[in-house]
């Protein structure tokens, strides 16, 4: 599995280090003196602002898993706070390979078992998928903002294929919550004969969707499952916003509603990245800065960064701090989670 995982790695690494040859055989003329002294001159309390409201974003999280485990599992946002924070300070710091932390500790936290909460896991995707694409899409059609930039006419057919995959998403969802075993039984006799038991493994991984849709027990949880998304995903923009608008007056200086395209280009980015370095998130945020919102080189790069560091690396102190205090190696949860995982999925299908 190590094997596996350095292959991965450094495919990764040389994709990144194609990106930043491109990117910076652009910027022959780089200024770095100014790049340090833009940096330099940011409004620290800006920033800090937009660090608090990504806290708040994880506290929302917290909330919304809450809400998800009410149906099997009382339990309070504070006591989901913890293992939230120290999760996604595993994802920063250990790349995927973190991800299944925060299910594998919530579940221990709260009794339950594991395969259950990366079910609910899983329908948060479903819903931060849908509440981004919300955003997305009103900043595209809605707002007059955004149409000033460079590229919108680009937005604008993406925000018609946006539409159409969140239509298909959500049919998808309401398909696998209607007829969720019945595909599931048919995806495992389907694809029972490939290598590596992929037609249980898919299969698996469609009853444990369908369980956590389960956990959506009536329409006024609905309900606040997505107004606490929105909520949170607002905040996140916020928070870029508030980052944007430290660097003062020029070319950052951007109505709020520009700011769901420029997290659009980060999460794409994003999937491209080395644990603990990052990579693609950044250069993708840069080159919108740089190409869309026709920022110089030098302002593009040091904003970049900050995003990345304000949105994405802030939670790592207060994650760490937590995973010593209750004495806890995430380098052990990650390995823990991915032994648990991988042993569900090799399971044979029951009888």
């Amino acid at each position: 599995m190590k094997t596996k995982r350095m292959l991965v790695y450094a495919a990764v690494l040389s994709v990144l280090l194609a990106l930043v040859y491109l990117q910076f055989r652009s910027w022959r003329n780089f200024d770095w003196s100014t790049f340090w002294s833009q940096t330099g001159q940011v409004s620290k309390l800006d920033v800090a602002a937009a660090i608090v409201l990504i806290y708040l974003a994880y506290g929302l999280r917290a909330l919304r898993w809450k809400i998800f485990l009410r149906p099997v599992r009382h339990t309070t946002t504070a006591e989901l706070l913890n293992p939230t924070i120290i999760g996604f300070a595993g994802l920063a710091l250990l790349g995927r390979a973190g991800e299944m932390i925060r299910p594998y500790l919530i579940g221990r936290k709260v009794g339950l078992p594991f395969s259950s909460q990366v079910a609910v896991w899983a329908v948060e995707r479903i819903f931060d998928i849908g509440a981004f694409a919300i955003l997305l899409i009103s900043a595209i059609f809605l707002a007059d903002a955004p149409r000033q930039l460079a590229y919108y006419g680009r937005f604008r057919v993406g925000g018609f294929l946006i539409i159409g995959l969140l239509a298909l998403l959500i049919g998808g969802t309401l398909f696998v919550a209607w007829k969720g075993e019945g595909v599931a039984d048919w995806m495992e006799r389907r694809f029972a004969h490939l290598s590596s038991n992929l037609g249980h493994h898919i299969a698996l991984r469609i009853r444990e969707f369908r369980g956590g849709l389960n956990t959506i027990h009536d329409f006024a949880a609905l309900l606040q499952l997505i107004g606490v998304s929105l909520a949170m995903w607002s905040m996140i923009a916020l928070a870029y916003w508030e980052v944007m608008r430290s660097y003062g007056a020029g070319s950052l200086d951007r109505p709020l509603a520009d700011v769901p395209l420029l997290m659009a280009s980060s999460m794409v980015g994003s999937m491209i990245q080395l644990p603990g370095v990052g990579g693609g998130a950044q250069l993708a945020t840069i080159g919108t800065l740089q190409y869309v919102f026709l920022t110089s080189h030098e302002l593009a790069a040091s904003c970049g960064i900050l995003l990345w560091l304000a949105t994405f690396v802030s939670i790592v102190p207060a994650g760490l701090a937590l995973a010593h205090r209750e004495r806890l190696s995430l380098r052990r949860l990650s390995d823990d989670s991915q032994i648990q995982e991988h042993g569900a999925s090799a399971s044979p299908p029951s009888a």
